[in-house]
């Protein structure tokens, strides 16, 4: 995602309203309640590692795969030394030393993969390198907050290290959403030289809509077994109007029978 060159300078910055500490509790308690409590996981699309660390404080082994070099060199800043390991990789063609107990992906990751072929690639992935009985567990806009809550819509914020217009246009008949961005950066915090000037700076995000039975389809296509979606908010049953959903897959077990 080539698109968070700038914005990963500030991404902590103008995300500080994200609920990552309500989030993690929540991963934690769906991941207990699929038996994971220890063990290594692989947080794709991992960003600055906000979840990532925060998993890592729960007492898990941590892998954060990124393919935003910017954002890996933030999330590295964070982490101690022998502790979470970052790699810079595609999530439709990774590739890991060894099976792992379970792969996470949070901040609508998954909707930056923009068609149903590379989904699917990414699913096949999972599969490959999940463990038997090994829990994936990801997050998706929705297409309630697409058509409804993003839409046409503008935000802005200003704060004293900068400001962003972050401007919305989504299509219907591709369900493909468009985010422009404007950031107005100070300087001081890009290059910290004290310069109180401010630098411009323009991305473009593309994300892409799936339907749950879409997902769920992909997930079951590509070997992985569908558990549920949950509303994000409420951890219950995804309803029409939720924002943010988590789905919950597995990698069935292998009996002996399966085997021959």
């Amino acid at each position: 995602m080539d698109s968070y060159l700038s914005f990963s300078y500030v991404y902590d910055l103008f995300m500080d309203n994200v609920p990552y500490d309500e989030w993690s509790k929540n991963i934690v308690h769906l991941l207990s309640d699929y038996g994971i409590k220890d063990g290594v996981i692989v947080d794709l699309g991992c960003g600055t590692g906000q979840m990532t660390v925060r998993l890592r404080d729960a007492g898990f082994t941590m892998i954060g795969m990124d393919l935003s070099s910017d954002m890996l060199t933030i999330a590295n800043e964070k982490r101690q030394p022998g502790d979470i390991l970052y790699t810079l990789q595609d999530m439709r063609e990774f590739e890991l030393h060894g099976s792992v107990k379970s792969f996470v992906s949070f901040c609508d990751s998954m909707n930056y993969i923009t068609s149903k072929e590379d989904l699917l690639q990414v699913f096949q992935k999972v599969h490959y390198y999940l463990e038997e009985g090994g829990l994936f567990l990801f997050d998706m806009n929705t297409p309630y907050k697409y058509e409804n809550l993003l839409a046409e819509n503008t935000f802005a914020e200003t704060r004293d290290e900068g400001s962003f217009i972050w401007e919305n246009e989504y299509d219907p008949e591709s369900k493909t959403n468009v985010y422009d961005l404007t950031l107005y950066i100070k300087k001081d915090v890009l290059y910290q030289d004290g310069c109180e000037d401010f630098e411009q700076f323009f991305e473009t995000h593309i994300q892409h809509c799936f339907s749950v039975e879409e997902v769920e389809n992909l997930l079951n296509e590509s070997g992985l077994l569908f558990i549920e979606c949950l509303d994000a908010t409420t951890l219950e049953a995804a309803r029409e109007d939720s924002e943010r959903v988590y789905f919950v897959a597995t990698k069935k077990k292998t009996s002996i029978g399966d085997k021959r």
